[in-house]
């Protein structure tokens, strides 16, 4: 295993405490694309079962591509149910990152079927303001559904950006995932931004481009 893997896994002590309380619909969130300059914001809401447990889950910062994406399965099947939130770029832009983040967290326990008896985010922000909310700072390294919750973000949007990746491959979107690096800044610079592109981010306005896209081309998929 690697050094990371072997840090202290996140636990279920958060959600047994609520059980204990008589929360049954305990729900762990977390976020991912909240620092790109492309792709939509999106949130995961999942809802971790009492009775069975799957190992090796770790805040997915601490995990590779390739372990993220040979988790994903076994977690989704583990959750006794998640739901995946967007806000598009549009949206991050229009309606700026706060009120984004709350959008797409909306969206994604509208999505759950479920109503949550509580819910549990990461960081020190209530996102959903439900009055049932409780912020735990590093929940996705200790809390397991958060956790959980981080792996299915993560991977879920990576996904989306590697489908649209084909439409703009001067973006390398299959590696960078939509966040800065120096290849997609250089994209940025010799073309301007795509539709994906988030445009009211400071950056955007020092690029200077002789000419922008608009539109996507003939081949671009938009699934968020």
């Amino acid at each position: 295993m690697r050094a990371a893997l072997k840090m202290a896994a996140p636990t279920l002590a958060f959600e047994r405490r609520l059980w204990a309380d008589g929360c049954e619909v305990v729900v762990g969130m977390d976020e991912v694309g909240k620092g790109a300059w492309a792709g939509p914001l999106t949130l995961v809401a999942a809802v971790l079962p009492t009775d069975r447990r799957v190992y090796r889950v770790r805040d997915s910062k601490l995990l590779t591509e390739a372990e993220r994406e040979g988790l994903f399965d076994r977690v989704a099947d583990w959750c006794a149910a998640w739901a995946a939130g967007h806000a598009s770029n549009d949206e991050c832009d229009q309606l700026g990152m706060s009120a984004a983040q709350r959008l797409a967290a909306r969206r994604a326990l509208d999505g759950l079927g479920l109503e949550p008896d509580a819910v549990l985010v990461d960081g020190r922000w209530d996102f959903v303001g439900n009055g049932r909310t409780q912020t735990l700072v590093k929940g996705d390294a200790t809390c397991l559904s958060i956790a959980a919750a981080s792996i299915l973000a993560k991977v879920t949007r990576d996904r989306l950006l590697r489908a649209a990746a084909g439409a703009y491959p001067d973006y390398n979107f299959e590696n960078n995932k939509g966040y800065p690096c120096p290849r997609h800044k250089a994209a940025l610079i010799a073309q301007g931004p795509t539709p994906l592109h988030r445009r009211s981010w400071a950056f955007m306005d020092n690029l200077g481009w002789s000419h922008l896209r608009t539109s996507p081309g003939p081949d671009a998929a938009l699934p968020f």
